[in-house]
């Protein structure tokens, strides 16, 4: 019998973890299953004893249930407790522990393009992905980040919560588009520029630093309109398929002790969206 394993969200349909999971077990020999499953905020208490039940091998979390399983499950690692949140879950042996691969995948991904020591770094939002994102950046030797939200409060609040005044301050995002040659880093964490919001963006750009990185968590459209004008003007970009790789990969080695290869997720998801990785 398969080894089954899934993902939890609401909604779910869309989800293209399926596509690249299933393909990955193929591709590593590893005999089993991955599905997608719709699961409500009011019956999750219930799904995850039924995963319990179930003896499913593991599975993945997204929205809305990240923060709502914590819990529910008999242990979670020290990172995903800091950061608030669960977006993969082992079973072992009837013990269902959480991890949290959001920020790790991200960072990972950034490195492709990017040596990360001593660099000043930009998060465009406060919300739960630049939760994860600003705290794994911040573990990495000489960063310094400053985060512009439209609510300045809430990222003084998210520095405040991890105790990073030293590394971190919280700006306007005025403030950001006037400073923006300062930085070597810029990551965009909201939903500005998502389809069918396609022609939105975070902030204006003018100048920017030279060869300065921007990567964008979006990856629908595949680039956004904050992409677009930084590359114009001679910027690295990367997409949000490169962190969502990355992620996958990395509860992929969680599960079954063995890395896939990320250059073939993105490539399945490029294909799936119709369009190619920046």
């Amino acid at each position: 019998m398969k080894s089954l394993y899934g993902v939890i969200g609401s909604p779910i349909a869309h989800s293209m973890s399926p596509l690249i999971h299933n393909d990955a077990f193929l591709q590593k020999g590893v005999d089993a299953y991955y599905h997608a499953f719709h699961v409500d905020p009011e019956e999750l208490e219930t799904a995850v004893a039924g995963m319990r039940a179930l003896g499913v091998n593991g599975f993945n979390v997204t929205i809305p249930h990240k923060e709502a399983i914590i819990p529910l499950l008999d242990r979670v690692e020290d990172a995903a407790l800091q950061i608030g949140a669960v977006n993969t879950v082992v079973n072992r042996n009837g013990e269902l522990i959480g991890y949290n691969t959001d920020g790790r995948g991200f960072v990972e991904a950034l490195k492709e393009v990017v040596k990360l020591k001593d660099k000043h770094v930009l998060i465009i939002g406060a919300g739960g992905a630049a939760r994860a994102i600003f705290y794994t950046l911040a573990l990495e030797e000489g960063v310094q980040i400053d985060i512009c939200n439209r609510t300045v409060s809430k990222a003084e609040d998210l520095i405040k919560e991890f105790s990073l005044e030293r590394i971190a301050r919280s700006i306007t995002v005025d403030q950001a588009a006037r400073e923006i040659q300062r930085y070597d880093v810029v990551v965009q964490t909201t939903s500005v520029g998502m389809h069918p919001k396609i022609n939105d963006i975070p902030l204006p750009l003018k100048s920017i630093k030279h060869h300065a990185v921007f990567s964008d968590i979006i990856y629908n459209p595949i680039e956004t309109k904050l992409l677009q004008e930084a590359k114009s003007i001679g910027a690295i970009t990367q997409n949000g398929i490169h962190m969502f790789a990355y992620q996958a990969a990395l509860a992929f080695e969680i599960w079954t002790g063995k890395f896939p290869d990320t250059v073939r997720m993105k490539k399945l998801v490029e294909e799936h969206l119709g369009g190619k990785t920046c």
